[in-house]
């Protein structure tokens, strides 16, 4: 555990720095932070929404573009962005020689990646939460403080989470694999547009292809119940869908796989 704890404290330390640990945190501050401008400079048109509806327009904006694209795409770079320091200065040997287990290397950097997407969901949660409350104050004809949704939004952003761990995996393998910046690049972004196509279209075996899990995700949450002559969304998340138990899956797996590789690794 000591040496688990040391490799991971020293990968904070190498890459607190780097466009990998602050794409984290930029990303949802920003995004939020535009769609917070958009909703200023359009309240007058927005004005007649109940409370619910407001949160949904303003959360579900940014929802979209996460589960679609951003989410994936930011995995894919930071299962890179975390061995490329060692790619760059050639020190794996020199890693793997130290008094630590390799296990305790491998599970350390792993560990960080997945804190890394981890901060950057919890972030969206946070910026989201805090531009809508903000807005509230500035624009109250918007209503946002009619409805409360911090615990539905937490519940979102996990299960999002959860479906990601696939994608994790399979992109942290592919920079240990490759020295270069392009094939894990290039490949996780293949495979992301491949994961938008097939649950875009509704194939029936896509839950089982880790890439379209965010975007199976996003789409599952709204549902209208008609039935009852209300045109408000009921709004469910199912935490532990078919697709989840995939990605969880194909994460302990494609982890596994991936410490053998580094067993393999040279140290001398």
């Amino acid at each position: 555990m000591k040496g688990f704890i040391l490799s991971f404290r020293s990968e904070f330390y190498k890459t607190r720095k780097t466009m990998g640990f602050w794409s984290a945190v930029l990303l949802p501050l920003l995004l939020c932070l535009l769609l917070f401008v958009g909703f200023f400079n359009k309240s007058d048109h927005l004005t007649n929404m109940p409370g619910m509806m407001a949160w949904l327009q303003f959360a579900g904006a940014i929802l979209a573009v996460m589960g679609s694209l951003l989410l994936p795409m930011l995995i894919v770079f930071i299962g890179y962005s975390v061995n490329s320091i060692e790619h760059k200065a050639d020190t794996w040997k020199s890693l793997f020689s130290l008094p630590i287990s390799k296990l305790s290397v491998y599970a350390a950097k792993y560990t960080y990646a997945f804190f890394l997407v981890f901060l950057c969901l919890a972030l969206f949660v946070l910026f989201t939460l805090g531009f809508g409350n903000l807005l509230s104050l500035l624009k109250p004809t918007l209503k946002f403080n009619e409805y409360h949704m911090e615990g539905l939004l937490t519940k979102i952003y996990f299960k999002l989470l959860l479906s990601s761990l696939g994608i994790l995996s399979i992109q942290f393998l592919l920079s240990l694999l490759f020295r270069d910046f392009l094939k894990p690049m290039g490949i996780g972004f293949v495979l992301t547009i491949a994961g938008v196509i097939l649950a875009n279209v509704d194939w029936q075996y896509a839950y089982l292809y880790p890439y379209s899990h965010p975007m199976l995700t996003v789409k599952g949450l709204l549902h209208n119940r008609m039935g009852n002559g209300s045109d408000m969304p009921e709004i469910t998340v199912d935490l532990f869908t078919k697709d989840i138990f995939v990605s969880l899956g194909v994460a302990v797996m494609v982890f596994i796989v991936g410490y053998f590789i580094v067993l393999k690794k040279s140290v001398k």
